[in-house]
């Protein structure tokens, strides 16, 4: 099929999906809600608010490129939301290239942005296209934070903290473990530098007496997006979940990976048994989140010889605010060109103080609070 509706949601039949097609509507977008489940998209759609109010229509589709690229013909923005993304997102991108879409997803995946980056950025960048994957909640308010941050001229390091309450969903947790496999990196001058597996610390929450549990978070998406920034030198992201029982299980897991699951022969069977693992942690869809609840918070240090700042983004709703970023994002791109066309960051194809004022205007924010000291 060729569609006439501009933004096709692929993956719509888990949590975050839902949420991306929730704000579509606040968006007034017509958009196609796609996946290998007709059924089962339906029955998520069924449970958003007012859906009807928004022009949409619901796809069932097989997950090859050859379809894939039938069914966003047509269409200008892809949003991805089907993960392990080193795994899906490939497929993605290529039919969203060979169809001439923006393509944009939530990953937290390092080695996919990587992928993405000097696999598929001259590409996009040739048609006029961005490819921004990890613009979501836990990447891109950190990167809000960080840009505010750098506002202040000579600051070349980057210390980034990123904290929420809640579980994470199925797909959530499915990427969590397939990071623990791949290699992890932050940034020292302007270089990749490799983590230890083992690392975590223990980390200085703004605003409470406890200290929390931080892990590198397979590296997160920041240290690829600052490679290479003239304003960035060091850059170092570690985050997790409230809940310090996740997170020492966490802990405990991938040291198991290092001594039990990469040891296994092949890639097939390391894949399966943290998939395993990852079901027994979370089957099912958690409930909806409660802004009373589930907060979130940002935290960055940048630092120079002679000066610093320390920017913190208090917000509620982690995944609403993932939902938010990516509609938010199909419907600037339905309007105008992308500020960097190719492989490009939210804050780097949108413009931070931009997505900000998104994230305030709908109530999943608070205002900054910014100390400097330069």
């Amino acid at each position: 099929m060729s569609t006439t509706k501009p933004v096709v949601v692929y993956g719509v039949s888990g949590y975050t999906g839902r949420l991306v097609c929730e704000y579509l509507r606040e968006f007034n977008v017509p958009f196609i809600a796609a996946g290998r489940d007709k059924g089962r998209i339906q029955e998520v759609l069924d449970k958003v608010p007012g859906i009807d109010d928004v022009e949409h229509e619901v796809v069932e589709v097989e997950n090859t490129v050859e379809a894939l690229t039938e069914l966003f013909t047509g269409a200008k923005v892809v949003s991805n939301m089907v993960g392990p993304f080193i795994k899906y997102g490939p497929i993605v991108a290529e039919a969203a290239l060979a169809a001439g879409c923006h393509y944009l997803d939530t990953t937290g995946e390092q080695d996919w942005l990587m992928e993405a980056k000097t696999k598929y950025g001259p590409a996009y960048a040739e048609k006029g296209l961005v490819i921004a994957p990890s613009i979501a909640q836990m990447y891109t308010t950190g990167e809000i934070a960080a840009n505010i941050a750098l506002e202040t001229p000579g600051l070349d390091t980057l210390d980034i903290l990123v904290l929420w309450k809640g579980f994470p969903t199925y797909a959530s947790t499915q990427t969590i473990f397939t990071i623990l496999k791949a290699d992890w990196f932050y940034l020292e001058q302007n270089q990749y530098a490799k983590w230890d597996s083992s690392a975590s610390a223990e980390v200085v929450v703004p605003g409470q007496h406890e200290t929390a549990l931080a892990l590198p978070w397979g590296g997160t998406c920041h240290p690829v997006w600052f490679k290479d920034d003239p304003r960035v030198a060091n850059c170092k992201a570690m985050g997790g979940v409230f809940n310090r029982a996740v997170m020492e299980g966490v802990v405990q897991t991938a040291k198991m990976v290092e001594e039990q699951i990469k040891t296994l022969p092949t890639v097939e069977e390391q894949e399966a048994a943290l998939a395993e693992i990852a079901g027994s942690v979370q089957a099912g869809m958690p409930p909806r989140e409660n802004p009373r609840i589930n907060i979130s918070l940002d935290s960055v240090y940048a630092t120079g010889p002679l000066g610093r700042a320390h920017v913190v983004i208090h917000g509620n709703q982690n995944y609403k605010q993932t939902g938010l970023l990516q509609a938010y994002s199909a419907y600037s791109l339905l309007q105008q060109p992308p500020k960097r066309a190719g492989f490009a960051s939210g804050c780097q194809a949108f413009g931070h103080r931009e997505l900000l004022g998104v994230l305030r205007s709908f109530g999943l924010v608070l205002e900054p609070v910014v100390t400097r000291n330069a």
